[in-house]
């Protein structure tokens, strides 16, 4: 989006997400006042998640009354005490229409739609059932699966006949593949199944973004 600004608002952020958003900073796209992120893989303990996401989003609102807050809706939250307390309704709480969410259903939607990730899977895997990354799951793995063991990890991986395709639009996992190859096969032999990365641009993350900033666009 042309002429996009983000100065007017602070981002509370998912750490898994952070190499995106670190880059978007950094080439000048994300001039937020300020960026908060909560600990990477939180999804696997919602009461640990509302209670950073809620300190985060408190301290994001004392730099700008408004806030774009980097989290999904459907898998990044689920609260099994209290089914009908969802995302958006935590963030509701949090400061009204000035505190916005990326419209994203998690990471990985934010970065590739689901006609996308149809398309990819199609092109690398003919359309099997894929586990779906980004850089971050790779970086924080041990945040991503904290807890689990080699059972759960039998349980869960093997189903995805695919593989695990990392969206990967900062070239990291290349990268990381050269630099560490017996962590990465290490990985991939702990999940059971191989692990790709699969180029893509940030254009998307940057839309749903900008989207965000222009629905909170206007004096601070």
């Amino acid at each position: 989006m042309n002429g996009v600004s983000f100065s007017h608002t602070a981002i509370v952020s998912c750490g898994t997400l952070s190499l995106e958003v670190h880059h978007l900073q950094k080439t000048g796209f994300l001039n937020a006042r300020q960026i908060f992120y909560t600990t990477p893989g939180l999804h696997e303990n919602s009461r640990e998640l509302e209670k950073q996401l809620r300190r985060a989003v408190k301290r994001a609102r004392t730099i700008s009354d408004k806030v774009i807050v980097i989290y999904g809706a459907t898998f990044c939250y689920v609260n099994a005490h209290e089914p009908g307390r969802t995302m958006d309704r935590m963030i509701g709480e949090q400061g009204g229409p000035a505190v916005r969410r990326i419209q994203a259903t998690h990471c990985i939607d934010m970065l590739a739609s689901q006609e996308e990730r149809n398309s990819i899977a199609q092109e690398m895997a003919q359309g099997k059932k894929i586990w779906w990354m980004t850089p971050g799951w790779i970086k924080f793995r041990r945040h991503m699966f904290k807890g689990w063991d080699r059972g759960l990890a039998n349980e869960n991986f093997p189903r995805h006949t695919g593989g695990a395709i990392v969206l990967d639009p900062l070239g990291y996992v290349t990268l990381y593949m050269a630099r560490h190859p017996e962590s990465f096969l290490e990985y991939s032999d702990w999940m059971g199944i191989p692990i790709m990365p699969y180029t893509i641009t940030l254009d998307r993350f940057k839309a749903l973004l900008g989207n965000e900033a222009a629905a909170l666009s206007g004096p601070a």
